[in-house]
């Protein structure tokens, strides 16, 4: 394959995911998926944080006390839960921001048929979950009051997961970042489904309260997927040697 198509075939898939993450845009709630950084205190091996983790207003929840915590700001139940759904630690823990092997923090997982209610105490314009070993059949769903702001499944997803875990046996995983775009998207109820065989493994959730006039949240600061940021580097560094070896072709015949 010449280098001149492989450069090509990499700025088309760049410019597709651009516009993937850039659709959501228009949306009620939008999301981005990232790889997410290291605990606060640096340490690597509870899985990936959310960049936002230290931003005024801003809770988060790591489970790395065995429970799912049923009072206080969020309120997480088990609803038609078949007995396997449970706060755990094995090897299927969300992967580290650098696709790190040794998450030894528990987390949560949600099985075949079974969900979990998230019942916030405030209203939130953002969300954010260590989402790992990706499955089909997982679905986020937001909620005010009882009505249904959006729901994501793991095809909105999964595309764009900027991780493949070995330990996964490749699976996606990412820190995904829900954000509301208005005052009219902020949400107080979460839930996490898991529909179909597979399971759902996520971490370290980060909850924003929603306060302001303007009560959307302001995504700016968190980076492009590093697939992305990857794949611009490969392009790059195609198209430069392809222009180095036209201007040397240029030199040769002068």
């Amino acid at each position: 394959m010449s280098l001149t198509k492989i450069a090509c075939i990499a700025a088309l898939s760049l410019s597709a995911i651009s516009s993937f993450i850039c659709a959501g845009s228009a949306q009620a709630i939008s999301f981005k998926v990232t790889t997410g950084i290291a605990a606060p205190d640096g340490k690597t091996d509870k899985g990936a944080f959310s960049e936002f983790t230290q931003l005024p207003g801003t809770t988060t929840i790591d489970f790395n006390n065995g429970q799912a915590p049923t009072t206080g700001f969020a309120k997480y139940s088990f609803e038609n839960n078949s007995g396997t759904s449970s706060v755990r630690l094995d090897q299927w823990a969300p992967a580290g921001a650098k696709g790190e092997v040794n998450n030894n923090g528990k987390y949560l997982a949600v099985f075949n048929g079974d969900q979990v209610a998230i019942k916030l105490a405030k209203s939130l314009n953002y969300f954010g979950i260590d989402w790992g070993a990706i499955s089909s059949g997982n679905v986020f769903s937001f909620y005010k009051g009882d009505t249904l702001i959006k729901s994501f499944t793991t095809e909105d997803v999964n595309p764009v997961a900027p991780i493949h875990a070995s330990q996964h046996g490749g699976e996606g995983n990412g820190y995904l970042h829900f954000y509301s775009d208005s005052s009219k998207d902020i949400f107080n109820k979460i839930v996490i489904t898991q529909a179909g065989g597979g399971g759902f493994e996520s971490d370290n959730h980060s909850f924003h309260i929603g306060t302001g006039k303007f009560t959307g949240f302001d995504p700016k600061s968190v980076p492009e997927p590093s697939v992305t940021l990857g794949m611009l580097a490969v392009g790059g560094m195609f198209l430069r040697k392809r222009k180095n070896e036209k201007l040397q072709s240029v030199r040769q015949s002068h």
